[in-house]
């Protein structure tokens, strides 16, 4: 963005209360899980509703690069950082309510959260989410999914806002267009609140597939800086499996590893960069392709990279 762009845009800001908000040069590495990578141009947190509306209203004229930011739990982030503004959603929207049957979470609601207060509430169905270290909006964007499950099988709907068009809608399951890892969700659309629709269940039984469930993550996934599976599975097959076949589990490149216990994670040392971690990416593409003929498509969503 150019300098009198940014001061003309803080300005407006300013007029409505909340130029002071509105960050520069903010550092994205620290806000994903392999806390690697450079910074925003701009960078918002809204807290409220009415705030992140009347900042819509606000930006709306001006032609930004908007980069909806969650927990960060499935993006890498280039080195050179992100040349726009980077929103994320605060406080309010972290918000979780449960009647009955329906539960109804705030975009910025933490599934591992969401999968505990449903089971304590006698719910079952979305035990699985536990395993899931993001957010309920990026879930459902991506329709997230795990141990049998996904977000198609428990969202009812989704109010969503559009950025560039400052209109809010609300989308049934059927207008998401859920299929494996997409939905109709885009990228200027920010996912305002989720409603879920759940069965009733024992939470003693809930409780024992949620222990399941992390004693798996723990014993089949490592931990350390990644961001999960890098990429999705190919039709009829596992790409951590074409990875491992291939041999590849452990191979490095400078900072960046393929995990030796899972081959379709690839880790970073603290300190290493995100350029790292995309050659291996690369490299790890290439030869699955030259292998097996099988195309590789990253679900993890890269950020200021040439592609």
């Amino acid at each position: 963005m150019r300098e009198e762009e940014i001061k003309s845009l803080v300005g407006d800001l300013s007029a409505v209360g909340l130029g002071k908000k509105l960050k520069r040069d903010h550092p994205l590495g620290s806000l994903t899980t392999y806390r690697v990578g450079g910074s925003a141009a701009l960078y918002y947190s809204p807290e409220s509703k009415d705030e992140l509306s009347a900042f819509i209203e606000t930006v709306a004229d001006y032609e930004l690069p908007i980069l909806l930011l969650g927990n960060g739990s499935n993006m890498l982030v280039s080195d050179r950082g992100f040349e726009g503004l980077v929103l994320k959603l605060g406080l309010e929207f972290e918000n979780i309510s449960i009647e009955d049957n329906k539960v109804v979470a705030g975009g910025a609601a933490s599934m591992p959260v969401i999968a505990r207060k449903t089971v304590a509430e006698g719910l079952t169905g979305f035990e699985w989410s536990v395993g899931v270290p993001g957010l309920i909006g990026g879930a459902v964007r991506m329709n997230a999914g795990g141990h049998g499950s996904e977000m198609a099988k428990s969202v009812k709907s989704a109010t969503v806002l559009d950025i560039f068009k400052a209109k809010e809608v609300i989308k049934s399951s059927t207008d998401l267009e859920f299929g494996y890892r997409t939905s109709s969700i885009r990228t200027s659309e920010v996912i305002l609140e989720v409603t879920l629709q759940l069965e009733s269940g024992p939470p003693e039984q809930g409780n024992l597939f949620l222990e399941e469930i992390v004693r798996w993550r723990r014993e089949n996934q490592p931990g350390g800086q990644n961001t999960g599976s890098v990429f999705m599975n190919p039709s009829g097959d596992f790409a951590g499996r074409l990875i491992d076949l291939s041999g590849l589990k452990g191979l490095s490149y400078r900072s960046a590893k393929v995990s030796e216990k899972h081959a379709n994670f690839i880790q970073v040392n603290s300190g290493g960069s995100a350029s790292d971690v995309f050659h291996l990416m690369s490299k790890v593409r290439e030869i699955v392709f030259e292998n097996y003929g099988v195309q590789l498509v990253p679900e993890t969503v890269l950020v200021g990279f040439d592609t």
